[in-house]
């Protein structure tokens, strides 16, 4: 077995705050800038040439400039932004008005659609069957069927006698198949 060296011995820790110790000591002095570039030189990196304050300075100066440049383009584009918004509102307000005037117009159009057809149904109940009969076999069968499914039903049915059976057969099933594709929940 190997006898252990008398007297104090460095371990790792020893070691690394005596690294510290030399290093504050280096740079606590000019001698250690000097030392350093010294030592750089030997090594084969070039030394770093001391900062030029004019070059930082000028340096500065474009940065800054190229800043107010991209600053001032900024502001140009949040005011063409402004711009486009406050256009996009106008034309989404007249959008609007312009929807509420077609549906005021839609609405009216429906109104009197419906006075127009609800007098027509009047007319065909106040008829003869017969005579009412003979129109409905000519008129178109959605049609037909549209203002029979609004008259009475007794005046329907006399209407539908005074058909062809084969005009009151279509007549029938497209009312009877008007809401077949409804859904029932």
């Amino acid at each position: 077995m190997m006898a252990r060296p008398s007297g104090p011995a460095l371990g790792g820790i020893g070691l690394i705050v005596l690294c510290f110790a030399a290093s504050a000591v280096l740079r606590a002095g000019d001698a250690g800038w000097a030392w350093a570039e010294e030592a750089a030189h030997t090594v084969g990196a070039p030394a770093a040439p001391p900062p030029d304050k004019d070059a930082l300075l000028a340096t500065i100066r474009d940065r800054e400039a190229q800043l107010d440049a991209e600053e001032k383009r900024l502001a140009d584009r949040r005011q063409t932004l402004g711009v486009a918004e406050a256009k996009l509102a106008e034309q989404l307000a007249a959008f609007g008005k312009a929807q509420a005037n077609l549906e005021k117009t839609l609405a009216l159009a429906d109104g009197a659609a419906e006075k127009d057809l609800s007098r027509m149904t009047t007319v065909y109940e106040n008829m003869k069957p017969a005579d009412a009969a003979k129109i409905f076999e000519k008129m178109d069968v959605k049609f037909a069927a549209g203002l029979l499914a609004r008259m009475r039903p007794d005046t329907a049915a006399q209407v539908l006698t005074g058909m062809s059976p084969e005009a009151a057969y279509a007549v029938t099933v497209t009312i009877a198949s008007r809401n077949a594709r409804v859904p029932t929940q």
